[in-house]
């Protein structure tokens, strides 16, 4: 049987969770099966040095704004490369739709992992206009929520049974609970802090302005706490500046982007994810299989992934008297909550949010677009 040639194409391989998501299911894939080829529509980026098999990446350099040229350009590269599958993602992957299907791939399959914060619940109506228009050749949606599911069947106007509901999948093996003293230690800190924590893109729908003002709340006597921030993005200069602004500032670190992420989360406390919009967040579900207790913002995705009160708290987007309040039930831990919803939250990411789970979703998915032998 000869392998299934799978053409990823979407912005770029700059650090976020869609692209971690590509890179896990292309390193994890069944290479008796499958073979993959990226196009990034701008450029590549450092999420391409995780990827652990040697694929062709295309850098198209897209311009802002539209760009008809690049349609055309990618056209010739998508017939040059003869796909059995090409695969695009999110509003930035539309235009590969068409070129796709002028192309003459045979399965075109589209994936919408959320929204950006000029369009934070895909309400442009331009956008979706396109969007519908777009459907039609595209052979199958995946939504990585139901939430977006829904938004895809009642205001995209795309048929049912055209979308398949696939959760992102987190390393259960590298993403555990670990020994938290000695690396609370190992980076500076007193085993004694309680750490609140938070990983991703400094974008301004990840708001995590409100994670500062919410911190900045919490008086809780006798305890050291303090606020770790893992991520880049162009929100860093603004959310540096709000935290010299604050009095608590010199408890309030910014650490950058990093590789070592799996230890950073194992010194954390309590995890918070701040966002005003979300699909299915990788950092959050890297901190659910980390076992550490969540507090999260009840928007898209996160609604879905936590249970509020059994495997984490979810609170109002943009209330940072419910985040504070949060927070210092999480902190004062009064009946060992802390330690039953970072458990629980372990559990329900080894049980339906494993990589080994998201991987063979995406292969059956595949495997059954293509005629049989």
């Amino acid at each position: 049987m000869a392998k299934i040639k799978i053409f990823h194409v979407f912005h770029s391989l700059n650090m976020g969770g869609l692209e971690n998501g590509v890179v896990n299911l292309v390193n994890r894939s069944n290479a008796e099966f499958f073979s993959h080829e990226i196009c990034c529509l701008s450029t590549s980026g450092v999420v391409s040095e995780r990827l652990e098999v040697d694929i062709p990446i295309f850098d198209m350099h897209k311009r802002e704004g539209n760009d008809w040229r690049m349609i055309l350009q990618l056209i010739r590269l998508i017939k040059s490369r003869q796909p059995n599958i090409v695969h695009t993602r999110n509003w930035g992957g539309v235009d590969a739709i068409a070129a796709a299907a002028i192309a003459g791939v045979s399965t075109i399959i589209h994936s919408e992992h959320g929204w950006n914060l000029d369009d934070p619940r895909g309400q442009n109506y331009r956008r979706r206009q396109i969007r519908r228009l777009f459907s039609f050749p595209v052979s199958h949606f995946v939504a990585v929520s139901a939430d977006i599911k829904d938004w895809l069947i009642d205001d995209v106007g795309v048929k049912k049974d055209k979308i398949r509901v696939i959760f992102n999948g987190v390393d259960t093996e590298k993403f555990l609970p670990g020994d938290q003293p000695y690396l609370k230690e190992r980076y500076g800190f007193l085993p004694s802090d309680c750490i609140i924590g938070s990983v991703g893109r400094f974008d301004p729908i990840k708001n995590h302005q409100l994670l500062l003002k919410a911190f900045s709340r919490l008086n809780c006597e006798g305890k050291t706490i303090r606020l770790v921030f893992l991520g880049d993005g162009p929100e860093r200069n603004s959310l540096i500046a709000l935290r010299d602004s604050l009095p608590c500032r010199d408890r309030i670190h910014f650490l950058g982007q990093r590789d070592d992420v799996a230890d950073i989360l194992r010194i954390m406390d309590i995890f918070v994810l701040p966002s005003k919009s979300e699909g299915v967040c990788n950092a959050l579900l890297e901190a659910m299989a980390t076992g550490l207790p969540i507090v999260a913002t009840a928007v898209g995705g996160n609604i879905e992934l936590i249970q509020d009160g059994f495997t984490g708290l979810l609170v109002p987007s943009d209330d940072e008297h419910a985040m504070s309040n949060a927070l210092v039930r999480l902190i004062e831990d009064e009946s060992g909550l802390r330690s039953q919803i970072g458990a629980k939250a372990r559990e329900m990411a080894e049980e339906k949010f494993s990589l080994l789970r998201m991987v063979s979703e995406y292969e059956s998915l595949y495997l059954s677009t293509q005629p049989a032998s």
